[in-house]
């Protein structure tokens, strides 16, 4: 039974907004780990829906424990609320409304913020309307540091990132017979990130020994070890695959005949469930501006086949950017490969509710449509294609390359956008538990300790709801993002996410809470930049993002504190 029972009803308050804060931060900040990924074409939104329901739970439930104790002790002194053991259990609860609070309205309004940001300040905020002492210093886990991570991990994104990115692009994107070089390359870039998932993974499980503790002769064999595994199962999988499906140009092959292997190198492979169409890879640049007919395709430089056949032997058109570009080796290998243009589809409202619009309300058919709208919605919103005409201006700078190449990298970008999303979930997962956790460890014991366990089953709820606030408003934040800060494709994409979840989880082994929202925006600055052209970056769409940052902290902190002000002086809590 709990010591302060009489405050059950508080306790389950908290809960409710903990679920609201869970679901906030899932709807915010998961998107944007995934939105490079859709923006891409590498996953459709349903597609990442899905996927995003086992890595944010797989990253908050066996990975996110660690961080959740720097966000609810070190922030604010618990000591102030030793002589009154309920006010704290009251100060979290009304933490977790205002944080619940600003991320659904933030996030319906399409605008990304820091989830991080967004319990610190409310966490500060009820703090000064204790007057208890708030860490300003620096010291681990304390505001100052906190805060000076949200620089420090952005400027890190930017550079790991931009690193990946520019040993892709002078390696292979940018040599002469790219695809080429690409089928060499592939297996060693799935390779390395399976053995960087498999690092942290190890590093960072619910009991797991430090680095040094570990041993680098012990982290260096799991590295190896995974490393060589996936480069024989490459081998052996996915380049027969790859080849019949890019080389041969065999429209029927779909990863799911990757399984078989080397019996795809035969004449004729017993591929079972063919695939219908002549599609072989998806256009990952046709899709930034729609044309009449709901196909994204302007601007997009012309294939080696094409080329060839606008400029027969003998014809002069050197001024052909085309041509050109094609010299620089920016489209180098003939993009032969037959192209899946991307076409529009209806919005949820005109899918699911139009056809059923004149029957009465209660009819079945009626009603299964709003069942079936509201629970699809989210993942079935056009959240790829734009109007906008400064983006084109930004989408013109950036180098394009074949797709075919773009296609390979697709199958590197999903482990990575996994992989972010799993630090997020490991990472992120404390601003929605930590003040749960302060307040619900109170109400059980009587006692305001800074040292607890964070119960498994809360990491399962919060766990199961980033995942499905996602599926449910996810689409704003992936409507505002991806393809409208700069011109995104596959190689760009896994870079980006394979960069920022490599600095997430660095932080999240450091017990540092720092922003996802930011390291991202860090990423995609330095992959953006690696068009050695500034304008291939929307920088007015990422001061407007900054600008939230900044005003972030503020509103959840003044939020948070009125609250507790106004909670705390009524005579109930006297």
């Amino acid at each position: 039974m709990a010591v302060l029972e009489q405050y059950s009803w508080i306790i389950g308050l908290i809960t409710i907004a903990l679920c609201a804060s869970s679901f906030g931060n899932g709807a915010n900040d998961v998107a944007n780990a995934y939105a490079n990924s859709v923006a891409a074409q590498t996953m459709t939104m349903p597609q990442v829906g899905i996927l995003a329901m086992f890595t944010e739970f797989f990253g908050a439930v066996a990975l996110g424990s660690r961080v959740t104790g720097t966000i609810k002790n070190n922030v604010i002194d618990l000591g102030r609320f030793q002589a009154s053991p309920s006010v704290l259990i009251l100060a979290m609860g009304c933490v977790e409304m205002a944080s619940a609070s600003f991320l659904l309205v933030a996030t319906k309004l399409g605008f990304p913020v820091s989830t991080t940001q967004t319990v610190i300040g409310a966490l500060v905020g009820a703090g000064i309307a204790a007057n208890s002492q708030i860490s300003w210093g620096w010291k681990k886990g304390s505001v100052s540091q906190i805060a000076a991570s949200w620089v420090v991990a952005p400027c890190t994104a930017a550079a790991i990132s931009a690193a990946l990115f520019g040993t892709l692009k002078f390696a292979v994107l940018e040599r002469k017979n790219s695809f080429e070089k690409a089928m060499r390359a592939i297996p060693f870039y799935l390779a390395f990130t399976a053995s960087m998932l498999a690092l942290f993974i190890t590093v960072e499980a619910p009991g797991a020994p430090s680095l040094e503790d570990l041993g680098a002769v012990t982290a260096v064999g799991i590295v190896l070890g995974v490393f060589v595994g996936v480069l024989a199962l490459s081998y052996i999988f996915f380049v027969p695959y790859a080849h019949r499906r890019l080389v041969m140009e065999d429209p029927r092959i779909r990863a799911r005949h990757m399984i078989l292997g080397p019996l795809l190198r035969k004449e004729n492979p017993p591929i079972f469930w063919p695939a219908k169409g002549d599609e072989i890879v998806v256009d990952h640049y046709a899709t930034a501006e729609p044309t009449a007919d709901n196909t994204a395709s302007a601007k997009i430089q012309p294939s080696g086949a094409d080329l060839e056949k606008a400029n027969p032997a003998g014809t002069d058109n050197s001024s052909s950017n085309g041509a050109d570009d094609l010299e620089r080796g920016q489209q180098q290998q003939a993009d032969t490969a037959r192209v899946q243009r991307y076409k529009r589809k209806p919005e949820p409202e005109e899918r699911f509710l139009g056809p059923t619009a004149h029957l009465p309300m209660y009819k079945p058919q009626r009603l299964w449509s709003y069942a079936t709208y509201w629970f699809l919605q989210g993942v079935t919103r056009d959240c790829v294609t734009h109007a906008a005409s400064e983006l084109e201006a930004v989408h013109g700078r950036a180098h394009r390359y074949d797709n075919r190449v773009e296609h390979l990298w697709t199958y590197a970008q999903i482990p990575s956008a996994m992989m972010m999303s799993i630090a997020h979930g490991s990472n992120d997962v404390a601003n929605a538990v930590g003040p749960w956790v302060a307040a619900y460890q109170t109400y059980q014991t009587g006692l305001v300790s800074e040292d607890t366990d964070t119960p498994i089953w809360i990491l399962i709820v919060a766990g199961f709801l980033l995942g499905f606030g996602f599926w449910c408003m996810g689409h704003h934040i992936v409507s505002a993002m991806g393809n409208r800060l700069t011109q995104l494709s596959p190689t760009r994409g896994f870079s980006m996410e394979l960069g920022a979840a490599i600095t997430v989880l660095m932080a999240s082994r450091l017990a540092l809470p720092i922003s996802t929202t930011q390291t991202l925006m860090g990423a995609v600055c330095g992959v953006g930049l690696m068009n050695m052209d500034a304008g291939a970056v929307n920088w007015r769409q990422i001061g407007k993002i900054a600008l939230g940052w900044i005003l972030t902290l503020p509103y959840a902190g003044l939020l948070s504190g009125l609250m507790f002000a106004m909670a705390l002086n009524t005579p109930h809590f006297t």
